[in-house]
């Protein structure tokens, strides 16, 4: 299929073809949910813990005898039903990943792609580079191509100045083709790819 091109100006910069084995399938919700899901927790630290009672603090004795107190059986100030007592089936330290096949991995990316091109929220940009890093020149650029919450994805290498200007501004992303992900594509409101990034990803999922 046939992409415009454009450039920071806002100037036309021609066309492009993009493959619609990749930002042509038919989008699939239920993929794009399952790679989403693998990647929030993956990035789960995992680090949440409470003690039990082999770690809680206190004396080993047995509080009262067994017998004649006429109150309930206790081998332990150390037990869950004691204040200072040890949490019960608490959390541990872990890892919350969990497995997703590559070929899962790899199609969800192209859902994403596809359903950004089909909701018309996919723009071809020329180059995402400046000649200065000034935040105000980039602001005002974007100001007039209106792209909203986007996300700009470059070739192998993000351009320095285009990415030290973009680190100020809250409702721009910036990544470099291989950072591409399901997740931060779904989050921002429009995806740009720059033509060295179509290059890229189209070899990458072919």
């Amino acid at each position: 299929m046939k992409a415009k091109v454009t450039t920071l100006d806002n100037k036309s910069a021609g066309s492009i073809d993009l493959d619609d084995g990749i930002f042509g399938l038919e989008p699939r919700p239920d993929l794009l949910h399952r790679v989403v899901n693998w990647q929030l927790a993956k990035r789960r630290a995992g680090t949440h813990k409470t003690r039990g009672i082999s770690e809680v603090s206190g004396t080993g004795a047995k509080p009262y005898r067994q017998k004649g107190t006429g109150r309930a059986r206790h081998g332990s100030r150390r037990s869950p039903q004691f204040r200072g007592g040890a949490v019960t089936f608490g959390p541990v330290v872990r890892s919350h990943a969990i497995k997703l096949p590559r070929k899962v991995r790899r199609l969800g990316l192209m859902n994403a792609l596809s359903t950004k091109q089909q909701e018309g929220k996919l723009v071809i940009l020329d180059a995402a580079a400046l000649n200065d890093a000034k935040t105000k020149t980039l602001a005002g650029k974007l100001a007039k191509l209106t792209w909203g919450k986007v996300l700009i994805i470059d070739g192998p290498e993000v351009d320095a100045n285009f990415a030290r200007a973009a680190a100020n501004l809250p409702d721009i992303d910036v990544l470099p083709a291989q950072g591409a992900n399901v997740y931060d594509i779904l989050r921002r409101d429009t995806l740009v790819l720059t033509k060295a990034a179509v290059e890229r990803l189209e070899a990458r999922l072919k």
